[in-house]
C-alpha cells in the first residue's frame, strides 16, 4: 500500500497533495468565524475537494472517506426531520429534495471522469444533497444522494454513519463510495454547503453548532483510493473567542 500523509494548515488558499499519479486539492471553512469560548453557537460550513490524475487519465477511484470532526463542533438532530433512503432509489435531485425537503441538511454538487474503452472521456455531473438520515444502532446517520445520466443513469444513495467517540474528535463520518460507471467512472470534483437552522418545540436549534475553545477548530481525514493510495491529513481553521 502507498501511504502519504499531509498536515493541512487552515490558510486562505486550498491546500495540494500529490502522490504518484494523483493530485488532490482540498479547502473548506465556516461562518461565522467568531463565536464563544463556551457556548456552543450554529455555523455553516462550505467545502471542496478535487481529484486529477497529473497524466490526463482518470484518476485512482475514491474508494473511501473517513472524516473526523473536533471536539468542538457539536451536531444536533433533535426534533429534524428524517428521510427514509428507499424512497430516493429512483429519484432525480429535484424529486429528492422535494420527497424529504424537511430533512435536508447540505447541498452541492459532483463531477466524475468516465473513460470507456477507446472512446472519448466524459464528465458527468450532479446536484448533490444532504438529508437527517435514520438513527442506527443509536447513531445518527446522513443520506447522500445523487444522479449521473452519463454514460447512463445511476442513481447514487448512501447511508453515511455519524459515530460520536472519546478524544480529541468527537465525531467520525465514513462514507463508502460506490463505483462509478461499473468501474469506469472516478470522482474528479465534490463540494458541499452543509447547516441547517430549525425549530423544535419552541425552540431554535442547529444542525451543526460550534465554539472557539482553543482558537483552532481541525478535521482530520483518510483517504482511500484504488491501486492501494491511502492519504490522510488534518486541516485546521482558527476561529476568534469571543
Amino acid at each position: 500500500m502507498l501511504i502519504a500523509c499531509a498536515l493541512l494548515a487552515g490558510g486562505a488558499h486550498a491546500e495540494s497533495l500529490k502522490f504518484g499519479r494523483l493530485s488532490l486539492t482540498a479547502n473548506g471553512g465556516f461562518t461565522p468565524r467568531t463565536l464563544s469560548r463556551r457556548i456552543y453557537s450554529p455555523i455553516e460550513f462550505k467545502g471542496y475537494i478535487n481529484m486529477k490524475s497529473v497524466d490526463g487519465s482518470v484518476p485512482p477511484a475514491l474508494q473511501q472517506a473517513v472524516v473526523e470532526f473536533d471536539r468542538d463542533g457539536r451536531l444536533g438532530t433533535r426534533g429534524l426531520p428524517t428521510c427514509d433512503p428507499s424512497s430516493l432509489e429512483e429519484a432525480t435531485p429535484p424529486e429528492a429534495r422535494k420527497r424529504c425537503a424537511d430533512a435536508i441538511v447540505g447541498t452541492g454538487h459532483i463531477v466524475a471522469l468516465v473513460v470507456v474503452g477507446n472512446l472519448p472521456p466524459i464528465y458527468t455531473s450532479s446536484l448533490l444533497t444532504i438529508f437527517n438520515g435514520p438513527r442506527q444502532e443509536g447513531h445518527p446517520t446522513a443520506i447522500l444522494h445523487a444522479r449521473t445520466t452519463e454514460p447512463a443513469v445511476q442513481n447514487f444513495v448512501i447511508t453515511v454513519p455519524i459515530e460520536r467517540r472519546s478524544g480529541a474528535f468527537r465525531y467520525r463520518v465514513t462514507i463508502d463510495i460506490p463505483t462509478i460507471a461499473a468501474g469506469h467512472g472516478s470522482l474528479t470534483h465534490l463540494d458541499v454547503e452543509i447547516g441547517r437552522r430549525y425549530r423544535f418545540q419552541g425552540r431554535k436549534r442547529s444542525y451543526i453548532s460550534a465554539r472557539c475553545g482553543h482558537n483552532v477548530l481541525s478535521t482530520y481525514g483518510r483517504f482511500t483510493f484504488a491501486e492501494g493510495i491511502f492519504l490522510g491529513g488534518s486541516v485546521e481553521k482558527t476561529c476568534n473567542p469571543r
